[in-house]
């Protein structure tokens, strides 16, 4: 059993509350308002926008050493929409892994909406969480959790792959925005 500490308690923090307690694993979700709380979980998920990021690793950064954290932003330009902020042969998970050179940083959950995480749907399509980092453990130990609540977990590489998960989470929510798609649809891997 794990136990996962989400940093993040909007919609997608409570979905993946959600699917790691359905799984039988142990959950805390952690608000604005619990800075002073001690971050205790093997796994860390920052469930934040990409800008606060920066604030979160300021604050909790010493709290991470040692632990999985699970990078789920895709880091666009809020005010545009229109591009990611970050260069395009990197990614916010990758800049986060070098702010944090002492934790074990992983890519997942970007390319999902919190109503596909709820439901474990995409369509008629079992929701897949696709996750992307260096080292193999921290992969399985997610993969694992992800499988028990329910939904499937897809290996997608190294950290490197990051770049091109966060370029499709960002295609996903500019179709949203653009009522393209639905916030309850989305892409998935048959």
């Amino acid at each position: 059993m794990a136990h996962v500490s989400i940093i993040g308690s909007g919609n997608m923090g409570q979905a993946i509350a959600s699917v790691v307690a359905k799984g039988g694993n142990t959950v805390e979700l952690f608000g604005s308002a619990d800075k002073d709380q001690r971050v205790t979980g093997e796994i860390v998920v920052l469930a934040v926008p990409y800008p606060v990021v920066a604030q979160v690793i300021a604050e909790r950064g010493d709290q991470l050493a040692g632990k999985i954290v699970v990078d789920i932003t895709n880091p666009l330009n809020f005010e545009t929409f229109d591009s990611l902020v970050v260069p395009a042969d990197s990614s916010a998970a990758a800049e986060i892994a070098a702010a944090l050179p002492q934790s074990r940083v992983i890519k997942a959950f970007n390319t999902t909406f919190a109503a596909t995480l709820a439901s474990g749907e995409v369509g008629d399509v079992p929701t897949t969480v696709s996750i992307a980092g260096d080292d193999a453990d921290a992969k399985a130990l997610l993969a694992g959790v992800v499988s028990a609540g329910g939904l499937r977990a897809v290996d997608a590489g190294p950290l490197s792959r990051a770049r091109e998960l966060e370029a499709l989470g960002f295609l996903q929510l500019t179709l949203a925005v653009g009522e393209k798609i639905s916030w309850s649809g989305g892409f998935a891997l048959v």
